[in-house]
């Protein structure tokens, strides 16, 4: 099949960094993608598009309308399905409570609005028998919600056991009738994120399958009614990286399609880059396929086979003056010197707060008041990006007097409660105020036994380099003085594997009096090296 390429390329991953789950869907003349955002808040990002090739973020649509604290790691917000109906946003996403075999507690919420900006309704829930909810509408205008079932009978781990159906009545906010199993999935097991599209006569059904490690895939099935039978696609499955552990992008799976104006389509999936074939520090990304429908009817990726491309056209119908323009490199910054923080920024499991998070206090200055301890599931105050390249540098500076060594402030690399990096503002009794480092990985503790020294009222300007597995923590005193090396270079391999990808960012923590202390910081640059 001929590829125009006229219009340039896509380079993969468009999302890049702790962007998994995607679900990509147009409205007007817009695209949009809204991903997974687990444990992180504000929940389900959501990017935006006008030529599939450049995308920025757009906004993020859960703040205060869930409850995570409390929450295991690699739990809270999934798999969320975005779709666009008589000019209607309908959003639907699972708050995982836990994930402690043999069950899964799950619940499954659908909110709406007029616009990707909201105002966003209060949720509807919906039901709890499994996860990744998807939302069909019909031709005939009914309404159904489809969602993998989970089985606790299963002796396997991974107890997914298909997906089911169930009617959803818009005007009553219920689901009525009963549950239909719609799929029972294929030989490649752990059948989940499913999404139904309507296509020459038939109902496709996608879904995700393989688990979403190294033998992720995509499965196409159809039937010529929505309730089925559902035939399997002969060449499955369609989209996956199992058979090549050399492909640069690994896990292919969880795919969305959206079809163009000029009658293109393409398919959004979730992929990782591992760093020397084995470590995903970003965690799952977002890629794009370009797909077409063969003369058989079945979904296949233009530059042929099954495997994930890193290149894939642009669409057709845009004209190099119309394609935007991508940023030379990754960058973030925030000085701290306007009303409201700056988008990017995550909190983890209770959302940014003037009570502890306050941009008032002190003028061009963040001052977080101190949460409990890095490992608390409750009230971590850390404020944090996305590790977006292989390489990147993330620097700060912080104001931090403390009087115990219960009492800690400074510059993190996060990825869960059992897996971070932290260099830190404490008090010692012996040598006075210092600067540490505290690394936890595989839930296995130690401090470093060295400090260095730092000075009371003095600023504290903290920062650290990433090289793929490799980091390392500098600190310095004054714009003018050189950074010096904090200890030891830092093997972080330990800082990839689960749901979610590695975080930089600042933390105050106070294990003597909750709220007992506070750090003031003038700024936060994330600069990415890859480019």
């Amino acid at each position: 099949m001929t590829i125009s390429t006229q219009t340039g390329t896509i380079q993969n991953p468009v999302l890049p960094g702790f962007n998994p789950d995607p679900c990509i869907v147009q409205a007007k003349d817009t695209y949009y993608i809204a991903v997974s955002s687990f444990e992180w808040l504000p929940g389900i990002r959501v990017y935006a598009s006008k030529d599939l090739a450049v995308w920025e973020h757009c906004t993020d649509v859960l703040t205060d309308q869930v409850d995570l604290r409390g929450n295991p790691k690699n739990c809270s917000i999934w798999a969320p399905q975005l779709s666009y109906h008589d000019g209607l946003f309908y959003l639907i996403y699972t708050d995982v409570k836990s994930t402690k075999r043999p069950f899964k507690d799950v619940h499954n919420y659908l909110i709406t609005a007029p616009s990707i900006h909201g105002p966003w309704s209060e949720p509807v829930y919906l039901n709890s028998s499994g996860f990744d909810p998807s939302l069909y509408h019909d031709e005939d205008g009914r309404k159904w919600l489809l969602n993998e079932i989970w089985d606790y009978r299963i002796p396997e781990g991974n107890k997914s056991s298909g997906i089911v159906i169930q009617q959803y009545d818009p005007q009553q906010q219920r689901l009525v009738g009963d549950p239909f199993k719609l799929f029972d999935g294929t030989d490649l097991k752990k059948t989940e994120a499913p999404h139904i599209y309507k296509q020459q006569g038939y109902y496709y059904l996608i879904t995700a399958e393989g688990g979403t490690g190294s033998g992720h895939a995509v499965t196409v099935a159809r039937s010529r009614s929505l309730m089925g039978p559902y035939e399997v696609d002969p060449r499955n499955p369609m989209l996956t990286s199992r058979d090549n552990p050399e492909l640069p992008l690994q896990c292919a799976g969880h795919g969305s399609l959206i079809q163009t104006p000029q009658g293109e389509w393409y398919m959004a999936h979730l992929c990782t880059r591992p760093i020397e074939g084995q470590y995903a520090l970003l965690g799952r990304e977002t890629a794009l396929q370009q797909v077409y429908w063969d003369e058989e009817g079945w979904l296949r990726l233009t530059a042929g086979g099954n495997s994930p491309q890193m290149e894939v056209p642009r669409p057709k119908g845009i004209t190099p003056a119309e394609a935007q323009s991508a940023p030379e490199k990754s960058l973030f910054e925030d000085s701290f010197d306007g009303p409201e923080l700056a988008r990017a920024w995550n909190t983890l499991r209770i959302p940014a707060a003037e009570s502890w998070c306050s941009l008032a206090e002190r003028a061009g200055h963040l001052r977080l008041h101190a949460g409990e301890s890095p490992q608390s599931l409750f009230h971590h105050h850390i404020l944090a990006v996305r590790q977006r390249d292989v390489r990147f540098r993330a620097e700060t500076s912080l104001e931090f007097e403390p009087a115990s060594y219960l009492q800690m402030a400074g510059l993190m690399l996060y990825l869960n409660d059992e897996n971070y990096l932290y260099a830190y503002v404490t008090q010692d009794e012996e040598q006075g105020k210092v600067i540490r480092l505290m690394r936890c990985a595989d839930d296995v503790f130690t401090v470093a036994p060295d400090m260095a020294a730092a000075g009371d009222g003095e600023a504290v300007q903290l920062a650290v380099e990433v090289h793929g597995i490799r980091g390392r923590f500098y600190f310095r005193f004054g714009p003018g003085q050189d950074w010096v090396p904090l200890f030891e270079e830092q093997d972080i391999r330990f800082l990839c594997g689960g749901f979610t990808g590695n975080f930089v960012g600042i933390a105050v923590h106070d294990m003597q009096t909750f709220g007992g202390s506070y750090a003031d910081f003038s700024h936060f640059r994330y600069t990415g090296m890859d480019a």
